[in-house]
């Protein structure tokens, strides 16, 4: 092959790369603003299903969350196994078909079932489509371009407050849903065209009981959390929850031990960097999902702003995301990605301590909120791409569906505790005493999140410290 037709080969699959990078990233997009689109309409939605309690509301946003992140790794094993582009348009199919269920759902009951059918289809999609895209670049670019992936990711669900608020106030939170369906289409159009097929054949596609065992867990535990404000931790109600959720879990390790088709390799978790990778995960996300719900029903309840002002007043995060999270990827392709997850884990601490040392009275959005939003922000474009690039880093090669699945997995899995424990803290509490002392307690959340996230993140090993 002649110099000029080598140059000519690298470009074209640099090009396919580039585009299968935004394919991927563009339908990864629609599934994590619905992890987060509906925060600033849950109080528009209990208008439309009046009746509805607090803890049946809080399935349309944690059904998702919960299905998404059980369903995540067996999804990403059946793409491995089965092929990840198949994997990938039939997740975008099922996630706008059930999208379009959810904005014409004449009853809460109907809402949440179409939440879980969109949370399979999600489920499906993300795993599939981080493959594809580790698949389509050199090794040696994955650390920039995972970081790219995880980037749009954290930028998707930062930016869905805002998205959501502008939108419900305009037109309704029914075409928060049907906003999915002229992405799914562009997606499901573009897919076969551009993407190409990669599939490992060895995989063992797991049992469903793990399946069944790991949602019963997490929706038992988000249950206990949210019903905890009104019945108490220590009623029964809550403890049988909460035991519930714990056994189920032990049960679980027990069988993923046993099994010859588990649900999640625990062996996966031997690997020092995925391990800590994943608790970092974790735990940034249920600050995550604690500090943007905590914000909106700050804003809408305390200080009896509209939906489209607290849509818009959080609108700066995401923005500050969309700039940090591409040199931050670049930066840790020099410097590793350990130092960065240490230094976010700084910022979500100070970010909490802030607010709980000045929200004590009002003392206005540009006081209270800009100047600890501008340090979060910097943490989510600091954390979220670079833990999901280290412990994607460390995968090994045959195992790179089901290892980012799992990534992903816990994120939503920290969200939806992170949602949980902001309602369980508010939830009826804002009727009674100081509403500036029950935030508070979310804001101590913060620091503590961000103490153990800075501790998850010291352990790991990256080219900062070979």
């Amino acid at each position: 092959m002649s110099e000029a037709e080598s140059s000519t080969t690298i470009n074209q699959r640099s090009s396919h790369a580039k585009i299968t990078l935004a394919i991927a990233s563009l339908a990864a997009m629609a599934t994590y603003l619905d992890s987060s689109v509906l925060f600033v309409a849950f109080s528009d939605i209990s208008d439309s299903y009046s009746g509805a309690s607090t803890s049946t509301l809080s399935w349309v946003l944690n059904a998702y969350t919960i299905t998404l992140a059980a369903l995540l790794v067996p999804a990403g094993k059946l793409a491995d196994r089965l092929g990840h582009r198949l994997a990938f348009l039939s997740g975008s199919f099922l996630f706008t078909s059930a999208s379009m269920v959810c904005g014409l759902a004449p009853l809460i009951e109907v809402l949440i079932v179409a939440r879980i059918f969109q949370g399979a289809g999600a489920a499906i999609l993300v795993p599939a489509s981080l493959a594809l895209v580790m698949a389509a670049f050199q090794r040696e670019r994955l650390p920039q371009v995972v970081a790219i992936w995880g980037a749009v990711g954290a930028f998707s669900a930062a930016l869905g407050p805002s998205l959501g608020g502008i939108i419900v106030n305009g037109i309704g939170w029914r075409w928060v849903f049907f906003l999915n369906l002229p992405i799914g289409v562009a997606t499901l159009a573009a897919a076969p065209r551009f993407l190409r097929e990669t599939k490992d054949s060895s995989v063992r596609i797991p049992k469903p009981l793990g399946v069944l065992l790991v949602a019963t867990a997490a929706g038992a535990l988000s249950y206990a959390i949210v019903e905890s404000d009104a019945a108490g931790w220590a009623s029964s109600r809550t403890l049988f929850a909460s035991l519930t959720g714990f056994l189920v879990l032990g049960v679980f390790v027990l069988h993923q031990r046993r099994t010859e088709a588990p649900t999640l390799d625990l062996e996966l978790f031997g690997i020092g960097n995925f391990r800590w990778g994943m608790l970092a995960m974790l735990v940034f996300a249920m600050a995550f999902g604690a500090m943007f719900f905590g914000s909106l029903l700050f804003w809408i309840n305390v200080w009896d702003w509209s939906v489209l002002k607290a849509g818009l007043a959080i609108a700066p995060g995401p923005a500050l995301v969309a700039l940090l999270a591409p040199q931050c990827g670049k930066l840790a392709g020099r410097i590793g990605q350990r130092p960065l997850i240490l230094l976010g884990g700084v910022f979500l601490t100070i970010s909490g301590l802030y607010w709980a040392v000045i929200l004590t009275s009002d003392v206005g959005y540009w006081v209270g909120f800009v100047p600890p939003f501008i340090l979060m922000s910097s943490s989510i474009a600091l954390v979220f791409p670079q833990a999901t690039s280290v412990a994607a880093q460390a995968l090994p090669a045959n195992r790179t569906g089901v290892g980012s699945a799992a990534i992903q997995s816990v994120r939503q899995f920290g969200q939806t505790f992170g949602v949980a424990i902001t309602l369980a803290f508010v939830g009826t509490s804002m009727t009674a005493g100081d509403p500036y002392a029950v935030f508070g307690r979310i804001w101590w959340t913060l620091v503590v999140l961000g103490v153990i996230t800075t501790a998850c993140g010291w352990p790991l090993t990256t080219n900062d410290t070979d």
